[in-house]
């Protein structure tokens, strides 16, 4: 017997206008007004800012001002160098490159929202019919459990910083989505159309971030096919048919990028991806469930207990699809040697699917006890960000001024009417949200994730105004790679570097080095080295006294450690 009674009234969705008006209010902040900070982020954008400046070959094969970056794939930088291409006379080079991220973004919840809703108006999924009737119409239904898993999805820690960055991690995960949905329909309606859309998707994901992924992918399509015991030699045929789409869709990069520049590139490329999968170990384990606790927040609990609650429907597509897809995603994570965040955002989607079936058998007691912990956790949180930024600014309390300002020493903070009005208005939506959400007691089944999802975005607006100027201060390296540009000589051919990628990005855009291609002697260089090394033990002979005479040093303000210094080759 299914496990849920669910009356119409518990299927109201929310209005077209407010849930487009939640996407946008969850991406915008984070990417207006903030700088390339150090990270991938600013490697990324690296990349792409050398795609839209430079020709065919640095559209072929990423790189930053000549370094080469085999690591993934092509189409992240591609999305974001074409939206620089296009808006960067309107918004300026960085911002037009996030519009990239915007569009990723969108496609990732929608492709989510539309997935979510074949699974809920299906037959198997509808709730129980009550005996005097008023059970909800299969639409209304489906709409409403893909409104749940849009707010889920959006209430993941996890997500919310990765969703808001130019790496190649977002685009993947918003092909996950897409791949979901496509893989939803085929097991609906098997053909070779559906099985072609499969692999047009994951021939996107190899562009994005190599083969290893969508293989893994793959398998869990089969799997899932024999689960629902579709015939397995037709599912074999189609899979194959989509694995050859996949492969012709990668065909239009690597065929020339071969072609150009010989199997060098190709074969870093093809080891990074051999790269990504180890045997599982100790370590790995340990990251996926310390990091995971958090970083799946809130919904990895719903979906546990969606398991448990449909554990009696084996074969049921909104069940088997999002675990299958989620254990493949997990056993990925395992599976890497170098644990990271972004190896976790594939289990999103399908834990945001899993949690709104879950949502239909919580209980009143325990969707209250996750709002009180919403509305309680999350108001201090808010009320915390706004007494340092206050501190900052006034110098009171003393203690919170003390330790908020010694994270960012050297800065001065300044009062920005527009951002403090943002904050402002958001903060007053908040508490509208809580009161609206505790006066009324609404019956609708996105009661219990809608204040989870309200005060992480309260939480991030505030971080992303009031604390923006400091963050930017702290984390960009604008202002020191405009001293070293001014140091530079007159004439000056090019410059020599050891910089890491982030830092190199950083330098080539704000103060305009010219950078040489790895291995080609400069007549400068330009070192990036810790203060606190003698250079006895961190520097190569070649690029000591007396072959270099140092001419500018410089670091951030904010970094203690980090110090770069520009020497001139002695003839």
């Amino acid at each position: 017997m299914k496990p849920v009674r669910l009356p119409a009234a518990a299927t109201l969705a929310l209005p077209r206008w407010a849930i487009y008006a939640l996407f946008l209010l969850y991406i915008l902040p984070g990417l207006i007004g903030r700088e390339p900070w150090k990270s991938d982020d600013a490697a990324s954008f690296g990349i792409m800012w050398t795609m839209a400046q430079g020709g065919l070959q640095d559209w072929l094969w990423p790189n930053i001002a000549g370094l080469p970056m085999p690591d993934e794939g092509p189409l992240a930088f591609w999305l974001g160098a074409a939206c620089i291409k296009l808006f960067s006379w309107l918004l300026g080079d960085v911002l037009a490159a996030r519009v990239s991220t915007i569009f990723v973004f969108l496609l990732g919840v929608l492709s989510l929202w539309y997935v979510t809703f074949a699974l809920g108006r299906r037959q198997d999924a509808q709730p129980l019919k009550l005996a005097f009737g008023g059970q909800p119409a299969p639409d209304d239904f489906g709409r409403t459990l893909a409104d749940a898993a849009s707010l889920i999805y959006l209430g993941c820690l996890g997500l919310l910083v990765q969703s808001h960055v130019t790496t190649a991690e977002p685009l993947q995960v918003a092909l996950l989505s897409l791949l979901l949905y496509r893989s939803v329909r085929y097991m609906e309606l098997p053909s070779l159309r559906n099985a072609a859309l499969i692999g047009l998707a994951l021939g996107l994901m190899v562009l994005a971030r190599g083969w290893l992924a969508p293989a893994f992918l793959l398998l869990a399509l089969f799997l899932c096919a024999q689960f629902l015991a579709m015939p397995a030699r037709r599912t074999l045929r189609d899979l194959a048919v989509a694995a050859a789409v996949g492969a012709l869709a990668t065909l239009p990069w690597l065929l020339p990028a071969v072609l150009s520049h010989g199997g060098a590139q190709l074969a870093a490329w093809m080891q990074w991806n051999y790269a990504q999968i180890s045997l599982p170990s100790l370590q790995s384990l340990a990251y996926f469930l310390r990091v995971g606790v958090w970083f799946f927040w809130p919904a990895w609990p719903f979906a546990a207990w969606a398991v448990y609650a449909w554990r009696r429907q084996t074969r049921v597509l909104h069940i088997v699809v999002p675990v299958t897809f989620a254990s493949m995603a997990a056993l990925l994570a395992l599976f890497h040697p170098a644990p990271e965040q972004g190896q976790l955002l594939l289990l999103l989607p399908p834990l945001a699917i899993m949690a709104a079936f879950g949502l239909l058998t919580m209980k009143r007691g325990a969707i209250n006890a996750i709002d009180w912990f919403s509305v309680m956790v999350l108001t201090l949180c808010a009320a915390i960000l706004w007494v340092f930024w206050s501190a900052m600014l006034t110098g009171w309390p003393a203690k919170a001024a003390h330790n908020a300002l010694k994270l960012v020493p050297g800065f001065t903070p300044e009062f920005h009417t527009p951002a403090v009005l943002v904050a402002f208005c958001a903060t007053v939506g908040w508490f509208l949200l809580v009161h609206w959400r505790l006066s009324r007691q609404p019956a609708v089944l996105w009661r219990a994730v809608v204040l989870s999802s309200g005060g992480l975005i309260l939480v991030w607006v505030l971080a992303m105004t009031l604390f923006l100027p400091a963050a930017n201060y702290s984390k960009s390296y604008a202002t020191v790679a405009r001293q070293a540009a001014a140091a530079l000589p007159a004439g000056v051919g090019c410059v020599e570097t050891n910089v890491a990628p982030a830092q190199r990005a950083a330098f080539v855009y704000f103060g305009k080095l010219p950078f040489g291609k790895p291995g080609v002697d400069c007549p400068l260089l330009l070192l990036q080295d810790n203060i606190r090394i003698e250079d006895s033990q961190e520097l190569a002979p070649q690029y000591r006294a007396p072959h270099w005479e140092q001419i500018w040093d410089g670091r951030r303000a904010s970094d203690r450690q980090e110090r770069f210094r520009l020497y001139r080759r002695v003839q």
